[in-house]
Formats: C-alpha cells, sequence, structure tokens
C-alpha cells in the first residue's frame, strides 16, 4: 500500500496533508520515511511560510496560483506553506485538506514545523 497522506504539525496542532505525484513529493516521502523532519519556517510577504530543506530534491516545476493550504517546493531545497496565494513557479508536494485552525497555528513570525508519516511524530 502506497502512503498517500504525511503530517504537518505547526505549534502543536496536527494537521493532515496529501502528497502530490510528483519527483519532490517522492523525494519528501523518502525522506519522511527516515523519520520526521523538523523545519524552521520564517513568515514571507503575509501569505506564506518558508523554511529551507538543508538539501536539494528533484523538481517538477509549473506555473502554479497557490491557495491556503498547499506545500510547494521552491528553488529545490526551502519548503512553503501557504495561508494566503501566489503565483509563481513551484513543485507541489501536498495539500492540506481541512484547513480548520491553520492560519491561526502558523500564526505570524516564524514557527517550527514538524513533517511526518505519523500522526504523533
Amino acid at each position: 500500500m502506497s502512503i498517500s497522506v504525511f503530517y504537518v504539525t505547526v505549534n502543536g496542532v496536527t494537521f493532515t496533508a496529501v502528497f502530490a505525484e510528483n519527483v519532490g513529493a517522492q523525494a519528501l516521502k523518502e525522506k519522511l520515511e527516515k523519520g520526521p523532519v523538523t523545519i524552521h519556517m520564517d513568515d514571507y510577504g503575509g501569505f506564506e511560510k518558508v523554511g529551507s530543506l538543508g538539501e536539494s530534491f528533484p523538481t517538477a516545476n509549473s506555473q502554479t496560483t497557490t491557495k491556503a493550504g498547499d506545500i510547494v517546493l521552491y528553488q529545490g531545497n526551502q519548503i512553503v506553506m501557504f495561508y494566503g496565494s501566489n503565483a509563481w513557479s513551484y513543485t507541489r508536494l501536498g495539500y492540506v485538506e481541512d484547513q480548520k485552525g491553520w492560519k491561526e497555528a502558523l500564526g505570524s513570525g516564524s514557527v517550527s514545523v514538524t513533517f511526518s508519516l505519523t500522526e504523533k511524530p
């Protein structure tokens, strides 16, 4: 059975995300199979959080207009999570479907975000 979801924990609140189907999302899935990953993310532009992966993933960039809940790869080495919208060339990694409390959890300023394949990282 293929893993199709991952978990995003922000400020103690866990959200379920669905993996996209591309090489970048596959690389993230393979990284998470080795264990949870915590990334420090900074606010950018009042509509997204951006954090460095510390390594490069393969990309499948396409011009995208994002919406709240989108999780994308930027320049191959940064994860971006949206609570607003932007248009740019990204590799889609996944999407948070149930966004109840999403914007509130992301808050303003910097956050630490844990990505994992289990609900309780």
